[in-house]
């Protein structure tokens, strides 16, 4: 992923506090010159075969590598441990409150994409909302339900909308960069959940809006994520929904 790799080279490196891999969310918190912050993203697992390599070689152990160290992990192929290197990215992050407009990316969906076609990638919990309020949405998923495309339609689909509106986990899975190329150069790009970087870095890559979270409340998020809870918890517990806007 070159627009991780090339986050990376900019983040501070921090001391690893916390790292908690829940049922949905993976949170990780580090202490950069004093300051101590905490980042998010999606878990990703792999099989559940107790016979298999570990998921998580240094399980136990994780508070003893530095947090560049540990963002790293976010570049490999290993879902787990992806997870917990793009949480330990966007714990690094530099926060700059200055450029965050609070919204949340339904809203910024809707405002661009009125009278458009609007593709999703990811099926977000808002979408039967936003069917109404768009000319067109179609929207793409791994696990598709009544209403989605899978997502293997991306390649016909994204180069015929005017706005694609795409899930962070792509950053995960690192697909992100691939379904940037099949976006037409005059398309609206948006990526969006808390798993996204809000890094101005992007924008070089084409994207337009960064659609992220801040988490504000630690202690409590933390205990959250530890008991499984699902992101409308987790938000509740006390994240900020943010979005930084191309120039």
């Amino acid at each position: 992923m070159k627009m991780l790799a090339e986050i990376l080279e900019t983040l501070p490196d921090g001391e690893v506090e916390e790292v908690r891999i829940g049922l949905h969310w993976t949170a990780v918190v580090v202490n950069v010159n004093g300051e101590q912050r905490c980042g998010l993203a999606s878990t990703l697992v792999g099989g559940h075969d107790h016979h298999k390599e570990a998921d998580v070689p240094q399980a136990g152990e994780l508070e003893g590598i530095s947090g560049r160290e540990l963002a790293r992990l976010a570049l490999g192929n290993a879902p787990t441990q992806a997870s917990v290197g793009m949480a330990a990215l966007n714990a690094l992050l530099p926060r700059r409150p200055q450029t965050w407009v609070d919204a949340n990316a339904e809203e910024m969906i809707a405002a661009h994409g009125k009278g458009k076609r609007v593709a999703m990638i990811g099926h977000f919990p808002f979408v039967p909302r936003l069917r109404t309020r768009v000319k067109e949405l179609l929207v793409l998923e791994q696990n598709p339900r009544d209403g989605d495309l899978p997502a293997e339609s991306a390649a016909k689909v994204l180069p015929m909308v005017d706005v694609a509106a795409i899930t962070g986990m792509t950053f995960l899975n690192h697909t992100l960069e691939i379904l940037l190329g099949l976006c037409q150069p005059q398309a609206f790009v948006i990526v969006m959940g808390p798993s996204t970087p809000l890094s101005p870095l992007l924008f070089d890559h084409g994207i337009d809006v960064v659609s992220g979270s801040i988490v504000v409340d630690i202690q409590p998020v933390l205990k959250v994520v530890s008991q499984g809870g699902n992101f409308r918890q987790v938000h509740q517990a006390g994240v900020r929904l943010v979005n930084i806007l191309k120039p």
